[in-house]
């Protein structure tokens, strides 16, 4: 059984509605163990982005997986395909759904179809605030600080506002 985090973003159509769904289909998904631990979901102005992208709503949730980090990031990558992402897209293109594996358990993995742990969301405060609400003593493969101490280095430029904290 190995935990990994996945963070959930969408900033198209019913972007709760995306977030909400795709949580309860990774949650029944046959490889998926509980418990799972799900953040806040924040909205967050858009990085990277055409300048008229509308904001995301992020989140962030811990899961128990059986399976291999592969096996876990095809099914993500059905859900973000069945909710209308297609699979070849530009890079920060606006988005129905967007589920990045973020860590597997200690996993290092550097191949042109994978790169555990991610490898920017150390930089992100879209990831690492709501990761902190819910493994605040989290190191990260590869790191020697905990989420908390990353995200207290980051600068405060990406405002984020709490939008929900039940699911």
């Amino acid at each position: 059984m190995t935990r990994a985090g996945i963070a959930l973003g969408s900033n198209l159509g019913d972007r709760r509605a995306h977030l909400q769904t795709a949580y309860e289909q990774i949650a029944r998904l046959p490889m998926i163990r509980r418990p799972i631990l799900v953040s806040s979901i924040y909205e967050t102005a858009p990085i990277g982005c055409e300048p008229e992208a509308p904001p995301f709503l992020n989140a962030v949730l811990e899961l128990n997986c059986d399976r291999e980090a592969a096996d876990l990031l095809q099914r993500l990558r059905r859900l973000e395909a069945a909710a209308g992402r297609p699979a070849k897209h530009p890079r920060n293109a606006p988005r129905t759904l967007d589920l990045d594996l973020l860590y597997f358990g200690d996993t290092i993995i550097s191949t042109a179809a994978m790169e555990l742990p991610h490898p920017r969301m150390h930089e992100r405060r879209f990831v690492l605030e709501p990761l902190a609400e819910i493994r605040p003593d989290l190191i990260l493969p590869g790191q020697t600080d905990n989420v908390v101490t990353l995200l207290g280095r980051l600068p405060d430029t990406t405002p984020l506002v709490q939008v929900e904290c039940e699911w």
